[in-house]
């Protein structure tokens, strides 16, 4: 559909404008505003998140067209609640206690937004009982950790030993990420799983919430 490919076309571009412009004229041709979504936004992003990943493009072009699908998003929303669509999942988001760095994670909520999942960001130097507390206020699946210090990212530990003293540690899907992380740390740690970038934490999150 040609609408649907002039989104992705100024998506990349980051055309604000031109992207609200024509979502409103695909859903007022009365395309499904789910299909608007996942062809003409979701589909866009998961390209810009692995170009990323291969370094063919950078951060600026990642947060301008973040912009654009955000501007798309708020004219989809409304349609899709009425419609019933449902997000994939819902993914709690925050950089851990100690640590304000906010450009990592916020490249991380991005890539997961565009790939369907709802995101709760709760910002940075966040504490084990706000990630886990605000989990279970959202009914998420998914608590999504980010450190970019070495002495932060060991707060990381005392989240997951928070889950397991409320004996909560089965019902959500632990996931870490940050300059210092390794797989190995991840495991010593008993989170789920480390990406050690954007794109892929969005792949393995949707992985999780479609298996």
């Amino acid at each position: 559909m040609a609408i649907l490919e002039e989104i992705s076309e100024q998506l990349k571009k980051g055309k604000v404008k031109i992207v609200k412009e024509k979502v409103q004229e695909a859903l007022d041709q009365g395309i499904d505003p789910k299909e608007v979504l996942e062809e003409g936004l979701i589909k866009t992003m998961n390209e810009i998140g692995v170009k990323f990943k291969n370094n063919e493009i950078y951060v600026p072009e990642v947060l301008i067209a973040a912009r654009a699908m955000n501007a798309g998003l708020a004219i989809l929303e409304p349609k899709l609640v009425e419609a019933g669509a449902k997000p994939l999942g819902k993914v709690v988001l925050g950089t851990v206690k100690g640590d304000l760095h906010d450009i990592g994670k916020n490249l991380v909520g991005i890539m997961l937004k565009g790939a369907g999942l709802e995101v709760v960001d709760v910002g940075v130097d966040v504490s084990a009982d706000k990630f886990i507390d605000t989990a279970e206020k959202e009914g998420a699946s998914i608590i999504c950790m980010s450190a970019l210090l070495t002495t932060t990212m060991e707060y990381m530990g005392e989240v997951i030993k928070e889950l397991d003293s409320r004996n909560l540690r089965d019902k959500y899907t632990v996931m870490i990420g940050g300059a210092p992380i390794t797989d190995e740390y991840a495991k010593q740690i008993h989170a789920d799983y480390y990406t050690p970038d954007a794109a892929s934490a969005a792949e393995v999150a949707k992985r999780v919430l479609t298996a």
